[in-house]
C-alpha cells in the first residue's frame, strides 16, 4: 500500500482519487474550493485538503512527506506545473505527474524532468500509468494472435545511462521507440536510456507482470556485471 497526493478535484482528480483508494492505496487530495470536495463517493475516505497545491504546508497536511507519488491535475496549468516542482525539488517525490493544456508548455516542462501530458492527450489513465505501479504497463496495441503487447515500460531512475540494448536483455522485449522530450525516436545500436524517457516496447502478454517487476527495480547484479565486461571488452579495442 501507497499514499497519493492528487491536487485538483475536477473529473480527472475524482476519478484517480477513486482509482487509487479501490486499488487499497491511501489518498490525500487537494483543493483550494472545499466545495470540490463534495463531488467525491460519500464512502471516500482520504484526506481532504483546503488550499493551493504548491504551498508547502498545505501538502504537508496532505502527507506528501510519505507520498510515493503526486499528481497536478488542477485547471491551472502554472499551478500543476509549481506543485510539481515542489513535490519533485522540496519534498523528493520520485513520481510526480502535471496536467497541462498547452503543449508547447508541456514539452518544455517535460524537458526539466517533470512527466506532463497536454490536455488534447488527457485521461485518468495515462496518469495511473506513471504513478500506480500495477497499471505500468498498460497495452496500447496488441497484434492479431493476442499474444504480443506494445506498452511503456515502468523504468526505475537507475537504468539512467545504459544502452536500450542491455534493458532488452534483461527483461526479455523489444525497444520499438522511446519518447524523449515529447517526440518519438527509433533506437540506435549506441542509444541509451535517459532520465525521462518514455520506452514503448513489444513483450509477450504472459510476461508483462514479470517486465514490469524487473524494469521496475534498479538493474541487478547479472545486468551491472555485463555492462562493466562490455565496457573492458570495449576499451580493450580502442586500445
Amino acid at each position: 500500500m501507497a499514499h497519493f497526493v492528487i491536487m485538483g478535484v475536477g473529473r480527472v482528480g475524482i476519478t484517480l482519487a477513486h482509482a487509487l483508494e479501490d486499488s487499497g492505496h491511501t489518498v490525500a487530495v487537494i483543493d483550494q474550493d472545499d466545495r470540490a470536495f463534495r463531488k467525491l463517493r460519500p464512502s471516500f475516505s482520504g484526506k481532504k485538503v483546503t488550499g493551493h497545491g504548491f504551498d508547502r504546508e498545505v501538502l504537508q497536511r496532505a502527507g506528501i512527506a510519505e507520498a510515493y507519488a503526486f499528481a497536478a491535475v488542477s485547471s491551472g496549468d502554472n499551478s500543476n506545473i509549481i506543485a510539481a516542482r515542489v513535490a519533485r525539488e522540496t519534498f523528493k517525490v520520485k513520481h510526480v505527474v502535471a496536467r497541462i493544456y498547452d503543449p508547447t508548455r508541456a514539452e518544455f516542462y517535460q524537458r526539466m524532468g517533470i512527466p506532463t501530458v497536454a490536455s488534447v492527450r488527457w485521461s485518468a489513465d495515462q496518469v495511473l500509468r506513471r504513478i500506480l505501479p500495477e497499471h505500468a504497463i498498460t497495452g496500447d496495441f496488441r497484434e492479431a494472435s493476442g499474444r504480443l503487447q506494445l506498452g511503456e515500460l515502468p523504468l526505475d531512475d537507475s537504468w539512467s545511462g545504459l544502452h536500450l540494448d542491455r534493458i532488452e536483455e534483461a527483461a526479455g522485449v523489444r525497444i520499438a521507440f522511446v519518447t524523449r522530450f515529447g517526440e518519438g525516436i527509433l533506437p540506435a545500436s549506441d542509444t541509451s536510456y535517459q532520465q525521462g524517457d518514455i520506452v514503448h516496447a513489444m513483450m509477450r502478454v504472459e510476461d508483462v507482470e514479470r517486465v514490469a517487476r524487473v524494469l521496475s527495480r534498479p538493474p541487478s547484479d547479472e545486468v551491472m556485471e555485463a555492462v562493466a565486461l562490455a565496457a573492458t571488452q570495449d576499451s580493450r579495442g580502442r586500445g
